[in-house]
């Protein structure tokens, strides 16, 4: 069974309010749709990642350069499909968006191959387990939020049945934000689970301070905690300085780049995003990486992704979503047969691929590209 084309269209959903970070705004939630079709007639269809700003750059490269690259591979060969685009990075371009690209196009062959023999991604994987606990992502910066308004949020994220919440910080000093965070805790209990995520919005010195204001919550990990620009030897100080687990991950965009982390005793715990980085296919590296060195492995967002991929392995955490309706209609109403969330836990799709059923209406009326 091969190749016979690949088509995308990129999805532009405004938001009814900016969800801000430490280092960005949302206003809008964005995503790419693939779909692979074999010689035989059959069809994958996954959407990735949220790239707010080159979502219809990532389809003219799928359409254009890709897609026309692996017409009649036959569909059981990734690995070869796999190597042969990310051979284009080897020039000088904007190697971010091509693995996105390519992670568009690799997540779609999984979802074909799975489709192909009726069996799910996660069984494709190993399988490890059928059910994943998940959390929010949560306490974004949002024009005169309170204190209050921030316990009200954790309860509603309990309501939702989630398991816990990442809870942002970075974009205060770290005073400030270590008030916000015990707000959280003293909202959403000691069974909560409670990670923070400061989005590289700090220095190794504003990171240990807030670490020590916040060591006695109970927090679950202290995610990407240094600016950019040296990320792996500053996170390695604030690790050697606090008793919170480190995350990092979701800005590399390689398997290479999860191993320099690890070569730098940077991290405890994996976040590598298989949206950002080129697909299953190199995120299971990264994953076997984490294993060998006694790294932890979790998943930023994109649940329908990660769902498979952290059921499949005994060394995952937790899978990511927005449980607030107004971060993510994708999530909320464009994935039709989303599992049901119970007591923390999501159920892994049991359809063959990744099986996913998506909203044709949203899909024409948000579609851009």
């Amino acid at each position: 069974m091969r190749v016979h084309s690949v088509d995308a269209i990129a999805i532009d959903i405004p938001l009814t309010k900016n969800f801000a970070g430490s280092t960005y705004a949302v206003r809008k939630r964005s995503t790419v749709i693939t779909r692979l079709r074999t010689d035989h007639g059959l069809m994958s269809e996954v959407y990735n990642g949220d790239n707010r700003d080159g979502g219809q750059e990532i389809v003219r490269l799928i359409r254009e350069e890709l897609g026309p690259l692996i017409k009649g591979f036959d569909i059981f060969e990734g690995e070869r499909i796999w190597s042969k685009l990310f051979a284009l990075t080897f020039a000088n371009r904007d190697r971010k968006t091509l693995l996105e690209a390519i992670a568009c196009i690799d997540c779609a062959v999984w979802d074909i191959v799975g489709k192909a023999i009726s069996r799910s991604v996660r069984d494709l994987l190993g399988g490890f387990t059928n059910k994943v606990p998940i959390i929010s992502i949560g306490g974004y910066y949002i024009e005169d939020k309170t204190l209050a308004d921030i316990g009200r949020e954790m309860e509603a994220y309990r309501q939702a049945g989630m398991a816990g919440c990442k809870f942002k910080v970075g974009g205060l000093s770290p005073q400030a934000d270590s008030q916000r965070v015990e707000a959280a805790r003293k909202a959403a209990g000691p069974d909560f689970i409670l990670a923070v995520d400061a989005n590289r919005g700090w220095t190794a010195d504003e990171a240990i301070h807030f670490a020590r204001l916040v060591e006695t919550l109970d927090i679950r990990w202290f995610e990407e905690p240094c600016h950019w620009y040296d990320d792996a030897v500053q996170m390695a100080r604030v690790r050697a300085r606090t008793q919170i687990p480190i995350c990092a991950g979701q800005s590399e965009i390689t398997s290479h780049g999860v191993r320099r982390l690890i070569d730098a005793n940077a991290v405890d715990i994996v976040n590598y995003d298989a949206s950002e980085g080129g697909g299953v296919t190199d995120w299971r590296r990264a994953a076997a990486l984490c294993a060998t060195a006694g790294v932890a492995m979790a998943h930023h967002e994109e649940s329908q992704i990660a769902q498979h991929l952290m059921s499949a392995i005994p060394h995952g955490t937790y899978i990511e979503c927005f449980a607030d309706p107004e971060r993510d209609p994708v999530w909320q109403r464009m994935w039709v047969n989303r599992p049901a969330i119970k007591d923390g836990m999501m159920s892994v799709s049991q359809g063959p691929g990744f099986g996913l059923e998506l909203d044709v209406g949203m899909i024409a009326k948000y579609g851009v590209a």
